[in-house]
């Protein structure tokens, strides 16, 4: 059974998602404020579940030794060291849409504060003061939002913004024109934005490409009595930059709910008049909390059950439906890679994958994946998909994909093909209509070849009394054989076995088969067999 912690407050509906599906949880809502006792205790679980109180550093994915999925209920993962966990083999999923419209909604109505300036009438107000003709505001109709990230939040700001009459302009690298036009919004550079909005609004994340991006320069562009808003990430914008820009009436009011540094105690931006400040509330809503609690407790407990892969930040997305159907062929991608690790002992420079016919058309990052950890698992066991690629990279290995359309007999196949400095070894496979993957080619011998957890791999010349050979050899040490299967190039040309056993074969067996002078290889081969 697998085990989670939770160390943040999660809602009880969410732990008991968890209890509901079969996994323990053990839920210590302060725990993660406690990184010493979290580094101590997180060894024993399969998943973690935090918000954004716990700090999942490098010192404690290196204690996390069973740890396979960390699940952060809300979006920004600041707070996980993804390249550790990465590294690690450890997935990093958040919960990208369970607080969109809660924070777009809150962006929306910082923008209607900072326009009446509602905050500080509510203040003179409570005050006893009636400063009626001090707070006079703008209208949003007819005005031009700038929007600076037009995905998932950013749309939906868009979208509401439309609503209230305002022209909207946007810029967003990834955004095409038709979806633009969709959306009916104009598409813009981010120069042209900054010159024409009345209001501008980020929604983008926190990158080396964007941190800084609204800086004394960027805020020089734009026309006087602009308003911004920043419900997006801290570190955006310049704050004493854009603190000068309202102080000298460039700049007409801002909203800030996010800072540089939080929690902000002390900030440019802070006591100026006209500027609305929130302590990061833009998912603070009863509705998101549920809803990111509930979509993460979820997403973990179909990947710890069923191996599916959701709003995962560091692996590709295996949707529950996807794993059902590619559950095979991810296993035959695995099994593929791992037959060529077993046998290459020289570093790998390349390797290539082909998908062919109905696989082709299938998430094949996944897939890739699955093979890239099966090469690599011969020089490191505790390799899986999530660490595979990242390890690969590390070695210089170029990884390389090819599908096509159905070209032989089968529906579907892969073939995986490794480069050293040696020589080239492929292998393919495919799975047949009882959901079992198969070897159907080595060193471009055509066979077929179940697939076991124990395994013998023969080469030879094509002569005869190889089957009396291996068949008595086996017997006479009392190892049984499963499957038998055969293949050649030629007749009389280079010819393989491969003999599916029902134990590890012995060693001495090996040096018996050797001794005899008949066989170019021979190599015992395990697989992760379910």
């Amino acid at each position: 059974m697998p085990k989670v912690l939770i160390s943040d407050k999660l809602s009880d509906a969410a732990v008991q998602i968890f209890r509901d599906r079969g996994i323990e949880v053990d839920f210590q809502p302060d725990l993660g404020k406690d990184k010493d006792k979290l580094a101590e205790v997180i060894g024993q679980y399969d998943g973690l579940a935090i918000r954004s109180a716990t700090k999942v550093t490098e010192k404690i994915i290196a204690a996390a030794d069973n740890l396979r999925v960390i699940g952060r209920a809300g979006i920004g993962t600041d707070n996980i060291d993804k390249e550790a966990a990465s590294k690690k083999g450890i997935i990093v999923m958040n919960t990208p849409f369970g607080n969109m419209i809660t924070t777009a909604e809150h962006a929306i109505a910082m923008m209607f504060a900072v326009a009446r300036q509602i905050p500080e009438a509510s203040a003179s107000t409570h005050a006893g003061k009636w400063e009626k003709s001090k707070f006079m505001g703008v209208e949003l109709t007819g005005k031009t939002l700038g929007v600076i990230g037009a995905g998932n939040i950013g749309g939906i700001v868009c979208d509401r913004a439309r609503g209230l009459k305002m022209k909207v302009i946007a810029y967003d690298p990834f955004l095409g024109a038709e979806k633009a036009e969709k959306m009916g919004v104009e598409k813009v550079e981010l120069d042209d934005l900054l010159k024409r909005a009345d209001f501008i609004t980020l929604h983008v994340p926190a990158t080396d490409q964007t941190r800084g991006m609204i800086d004394a320069e960027a805020i020089a562009k734009m026309k006087k009595g602009v308003r911004i808003i920043n419900c997006a990430r801290g570190g955006l914008v310049d704050e004493a930059a854009l603190a000068d820009a309202l102080k000298s009436g460039h700049v007409a009011g801002a909203a800030f709910d996010v800072f540089s540094v939080e929690p902000a105690t002390e900030n440019p931006l802070f006591n100026l008049p006209n500027v609305v400040c929130t302590p990061h509330l833009g998912a603070a809503t009863t509705e998101a909390q549920e809803n990111v609690a509930l979509q993460v407790a979820e997403q973990m407990s179909n990947y710890l059950l069923d191996g599916a892969v959701e709003n995962a930040l560091n692996s590709p997305s295996l949707s529950a439906e996807e794993a059902k159907v590619m559950g095979p062929w991810v296993d035959l991608a695995g099994h593929l890679g791992s037959f060529i690790g077993q046998l290459t002992d020289e570093p790998i420079k390349a390797i290539n994958i082909l998908y062919d016919g109905v696989v082709a058309s299938m998430n094949l990052e996944a897939l890739n994946c699955s093979a890239v950890a099966g090469i690599m698992k011969r020089v490191n066991p505790d390799v899986n998909m999530v660490s595979a690629p990242f390890i690969a990279k590390e070695k210089g290995i170029k990884i390389s994909t090819t599908n096509q359309d159905k070209s032989g007999a089968f529906d579907g196949y892969i073939k995986v093909t490794v480069v050293t400095d040696k020589r080239e070894r492929s292998i393919a496979g495919t799975v047949f209509s009882d959901g079992k993957p198969r070897f159907i080619q080595i060193k471009g011998i055509n066979i077929d070849a179940e697939i076991g957890a124990h395994m013998l791999y023969t080469t030879n010349e094509d002569v005869p009394g190889i089957i009396g050979l291996l068949g008595n050899t086996m017997g006479k040490n009392g190892v049984n054989i499963a499957n038998f299967t055969l293949g050649r190039n030629t007749v009389g040309g280079e010819a393989i076995a491969l003999l599916y056993v029902d134990d590890a074969i012995p060693e001495d067996v090996l040096k018996t088969l050797h001794n005899t002078g008949m066989f170019r290889q021979v190599r015992p081969l395990a697989f992760d067999v379910a």
